[in-house]
């Protein structure tokens, strides 16, 4: 029997050793979710809201064990830990709040005397929900609590540097009450994950990750007719514009680059600074960027935790190592921070100038603490540099004029526009991308269309002459 095995970048130890499900268990969970979700789809959808919404307490109620134990799983120091229920919350109660809206019939606007016409929005069935690492709790309750709401079951896969988030769901949805099997957490290998989809056994698959994951589920999926929701790669871009303010920008871009050691999927990756601000712009970031503590993610005082595995920290090494042996200058040295050495996961902030978009820190997904900063000369440039990438999850403005935000925004290819401020979702708005960042779309009205499917009635309620 295969096991998953999550292994803490605090000290490299083994976390959790957890045996994978066999297949008599995985046709098992499946079979007790397609029961549950024939007696759970005749619920209002008032009523499932109002059960699936309480999660969110149940979860809070854990939020100093969840803080320490993702510092443990993935690094994240603990000073933010709590951060991602808050996100928790915001989500899961406004995709309550516009649940009964979203799912409503839709009535076609021409009236016609003796007909009843309508659109039902109905549950697709079994919702697997795929989830990554680097927020597992936000990314993880993006389909599922809607998916529920919308009257469907749920099938949680977690990744492995997480696994007991899916765990800790489970718990909390046995807590409130949600009927036995509408909601499973599964251990799987990845062949067995794809087995799953290649199998027509679940309805829509709900998944975040990596690019070449993406196109494996693709191809696993294909000729099922088994929808996907895809969020993939990203290499979010931002531009100050000349009358930004300076200072705000630079503090949230600071920011934006590199909280929860720059592994946030909308996280900055590339900066593009108008000519006459670039100086002081580079100036203001190196200097707070320089502030970062780098260390033990359980000690409050640590602001920069490790990253979620060595293998990642490798990467942005590599692609840091490239761009200065091509040319570009590193303004903050690694020495100067506390753990950070080759082969740890440990590793120290890095802002990068004289970069160009040849460079791999410039083209490719980096997802760790590192930003490439580039002078251009005006807008025009701004936006063909923002979109000369293969992603689009989303793009941020910085400027004090609207106009601007918005008619940089309508040229920029991207998922979701910005103007001063990053790195943040919307529940109201949809989460969604283009490009390698794959398709489909979550939150918002808008995320309930993957999880249901149309119905249309037409109902003569007269023959007589």
């Amino acid at each position: 029997m295969a096991h998953i095995t999550c292994i803490s970048p605090v000290d490299g130890r083994v976390f959790v050793d957890r045996p994978t499900a066999n297949e008599a268990e995985i046709a098992e969970t499946l079979e007790r979710a397609r029961a549950a979700q024939k007696a759970w789809r005749g619920v209002p959808v008032e009523e499932r809201a109002a059960l699936v919404v309480r999660v969110v307490d149940a979860l809070k109620s854990e939020g100093a064990e969840i803080a320490a134990e993702l510092a443990w799983l993935m690094g994240r120091p603990i000073r933010y830990g709590q951060g991602e229920l808050r996100g928790v919350e915001e989500r899961a109660r406004y995709m309550a709040d516009v649940a009964p809206t979203a799912l409503a019939p839709v009535v076609p606007i021409d009236s016609r005397p003796g007909f009843e016409r309508y659109v039902a929005r109905e549950p697709v069935g079994v919702v697997f929900t795929i989830a990554p690492w680097n927020y597992p709790y936000l990314t993880t309750v993006n389909s599922v609590v809607p998916a529920l709401i919308a009257g469907d079951a749920v099938l949680l896969k977690q990744a492995a540097q997480t696994l007991l988030v899916g765990d800790r769901f489970k718990r909390a949805f046995d807590s409130i009450g949600l009927p036995e099997g509408l909601f499973s957490h599964i251990v799987l290998e990845h062949r067995q994950t794809e087995a799953i989809i290649a199998g027509g056994l679940v309805d829509h698959v709900a998944f975040t990750g990596s690019v070449e994951a993406g196109r494996a589920m693709e191809r696993a999926a294909a000729g099922t007719f088994t929808t996907l929701g895809l969020e993939l790669g990203g290499k979010d871009p931002a531009y100050v514009a000349p009358d930004a303010n300076l200072a705000f920008a630079i503090q949230n871009l600071v920011d934006g680059a590199f909280f929860n050691s720059g592994q946030c999927c909308c996280g900055i990756e590339r900066i593009y600074v108008q000519e006459s601000r670039y100086d002081a712009f580079v100036k203001g970031f190196v200097e707070l960027a320089a502030q970062y503590v780098l260390g033990d993610p359980l000690d409050e005082a640590t602001t920069l935790g490790p990253m979620a595995r060595a293998s990642l920290a490798e990467v942005v090494r590599a692609q840091t190592r490239e761009a200065i042996a091509r040319g570009a200058k590193a303004h903050l040295d690694p020495g100067s921070f506390a753990r950070d050495r080759p082969g740890s996961p440990y590793l120290a902030p890095q802002v990068l100038t004289n970069v160009d978009s040849t460079m791999a820190v410039m083209r490719e997904e980096s997802f760790g603490p590192v930003i490439g900063i580039a002078k251009v000369r005006d807008e025009a440039e701004a936006i063909a540099l923002m979109n000369d990438s293969s992603y689009g999850l989303t793009a941020s403005v910085w400027t004090e004029d609207v106009k601007t935000a918005k008619r940089v925004g309508e040229a920029i290819e991207t998922g979701t526009v910005y103007m001063n401020r990053c790195d943040y979702l919307d529940p109201g708005l949809a989460w969604t991308g283009v490009k390698d960042t794959g398709y489909g779309a979550s939150l918002s009205v808008l995320g309930y269309g993957a999880l249901t499917r149309p119905k249309s009635y037409h109902l003569r309620l007269s023959t007589s002459a």
